[in-house]
């Protein structure tokens, strides 16, 4: 059953590519719509005890986006999916230009019922982690709509998932990002990202910062995001690409720290593969020791931060 849903939902959504093929973002557009639906968020203490240490031979600094660059005020997506978010689907929804005809019918179960299908295409594809392209979902999901009466019109697509995603993980920049990455880029430190992340994750730079990753002193080719390469964290592959992109310009990841706020999901593929790691407890909202998990029972991160000024305590 749940793989004809699947091939079902395969042939609707190349139906609706043939009828609506989607253009590409307005980026600036977006980005202000981003600062202008956001509110200063502060982030929530852990209690955790920082514990540093310094490495001589440092060469690159690689971090996670959600909850470690900037607070997610959600804390986990996971905690997003287990509730009924119809009221902010419909809101984004009005506010990009469609009209929503039924408030009643199951938005939320339906939304998800469109990303499951994806995520069960790349399982069957042999995708341990599998990672979603948010517009695939979002356009399965309106056309699915349209389709049983819920909807009409023609909004636009990615300010309805721009909306919606300030509604139900609102963001705001961590303590000190700035100052951070500013002092990192003064030193001549490239840096990188590992991130689960949609195409709306890079313009959170532009919304608060007024920069972009690269003008901020990201390498374009050391930022791992987990839409391009269609997997999740904590799949190895994304931590094996940057590998990759850091043995091109002479790099091993022993000369590497890469700060993460999750133990599976950061610590321990970064760790799999030879990164020196640093657990970032800045933000209780999204720390996850992971302690019930079994899989990282013996994972212990080298460091644990709980200010992002800490970051530069490593560098010698």
């Amino acid at each position: 059953m749940v793989w004809a849903a699947v091939c079902l939902i395969s042939v609707a959504w190349a139906v609706c590519q043939k009828c609506n093929p989607m253009s590409a973002p307005d980026i600036s557009f977006l980005a202000s719509h981003i600062t202008a639906n956001s509110q200063p968020l502060d982030p929530v203490a852990t209690l955790e005890v920082p514990s540093i240490r310094k490495l001589e031979s440092l060469k690159a600094v690689v971090f996670d986006i959600y909850g470690t660059l900037f607070i997610s005020g959600c804390g986990d997506i996971s905690l997003i999916q287990k509730e009924d978010r119809s009221p902010s689907l419909c809101a984004a929804l009005a506010t990009s230009g469609y009209t929503v005809l039924d408030e009643t019918a199951p938005w939320s179960a339906t939304f998800m019922e469109s990303m499951e299908s994806f995520r069960e295409m790349r399982l069957q594809q042999g995708i341990e982690f599998p990672e979603v392209r948010i517009e695939e979902v979002w356009q399965t999901f309106i056309s699915t709509a349209q389709s049983r009466s819920w909807l009409s019109g023609n909004g636009n697509l990615h300010l309805a998932i721009v909306d919606y995603e300030c509604r139900v993980n609102p963001c705001w920049p961590m303590p000190h990002l700035q100052m951070l990455l500013e002092t990192l880029q003064k030193r001549g430190i490239p840096l990188g990202i590992v991130s689960n992340a949609q195409f709306y994750t890079p313009l959170l730079f532009s919304s608060f910062l007024g920069t972009t990753p690269e003008s901020s002193g990201f390498i374009n080719d050391y930022c791992v995001w987990s839409y391009k390469e269609r997997e999740g964290k904590p799949s190895r592959n994304l931590y094996q690409t940057l590998k990759n992109a850091l043995k091109e310009d002479g790099i091993s990841p022993g000369d590497v720290l890469y700060v993460g706020n999750d133990l599976r999901n950061d610590i321990w593929p970064a760790q799999e593969l030879g990164f020196h790691t640093a657990l970032f407890a800045g933000d209780n909202r999204s720390l996850r020791w992971r302690r019930d998990d079994p899989s990282v029972r013996d994972v212990r991160p080298d460091m644990v931060l709980t200010d992002l000024t800490q970051v530069l305590d490593v560098i010698i």
